[in-house]
């Protein structure tokens, strides 16, 4: 399944915090930067997701994906799934439109750049949790993991590929991946979501948590997997 996402607004705080803020105010001038930057990524970035529903095995070295060429290797991805009966594999972007974007900003302004760079990626997160939202509607009876980024733990990145291919994400939501495994364009996530007909105990979650958080390519960038 796959379909558009509509943002109608974008969180200025969150996109404050990614920007280095820890809440202390700010003047009117970064306060009219942020308001002209979220103007300018609605009208331009396209959300859009698409996602599987597979039943899943649990197997020595990490999670089967029945009928698919996909093997989620790794003890983070088992734990994960620890007590589901089916897995979501999920992918969001908000299209080329919004690298284009920040490049554009790159040259113009380099404040502005950063400001359209921090949106463009809580924008990414609201088509995230929207998502979410959606696949639960769609799957009643089931409850939901949070979802588990690729490349987060031991969950391997070099996966990506094999992930779009499972559902069909170039096509689909013009969604693919580098000969280095990184996402193009670069404000996508996948993710995987476990499925439940029981409740699912909250487990600890967030980059602390993460056996990758000394060497993680995200965290080095300034970013995050979404895990």
């Amino acid at each position: 399944m796959h379909a558009d996402i509509v943002l109608g607004q974008l969180d200025k705080n969150e996109a404050l915090r990614y920007m280095g803020h820890r809440g202390e105010d700010i003047d009117e001038q970064l306060d009219k930067l942020i308001t002209k930057c979220e103007k300018e990524v609605l009208r331009c970035v396209k959300p859009r997701f698409v996602y599987k529903v597979c039943d899943i095995s649990r197997e020595e070295k990490g999670i089967l994906v029945k009928d698919t060429n996909l093997f989620l290797t790794g003890n983070s991805i088992k734990k994960h799934l620890d007590g589901c009966d089916k897995a979501v594999l999920m992918a969001v972007t908000i299209s080329a439109d919004a690298d284009r974007l920040i490049r554009i900003a790159q040259i113009r302004d380099m404040a502005e750049a950063v400001a359209i760079d921090s949106l463009c990626s809580v924008a990414v997160e609201q088509a995230c949790d929207r998502a979410e939202l959606i696949i639960k509607e769609e799957n009643p009876g089931y409850y939901q993991t949070f979802r588990f980024g690729l490349g987060y733990g031991d969950l391997p990145i070099s996966l990506q590929g094999q992930f779009l291919h499972v559902l069909n994400a170039p096509k689909q939501i013009g969604l693919n991946v580098s000969s280095t495994d990184m996402l193009t364009p670069t404000k996508s996530v996948t993710a995987v979501i476990g499925l439940s007909k029981n409740p699912i105990p909250q487990r600890a979650r967030g980059c602390q948590t993460c056996s990758m958080n000394k060497k993680c390519q995200f965290r080095q960038k300034g970013g995050r997997c979404n895990g």
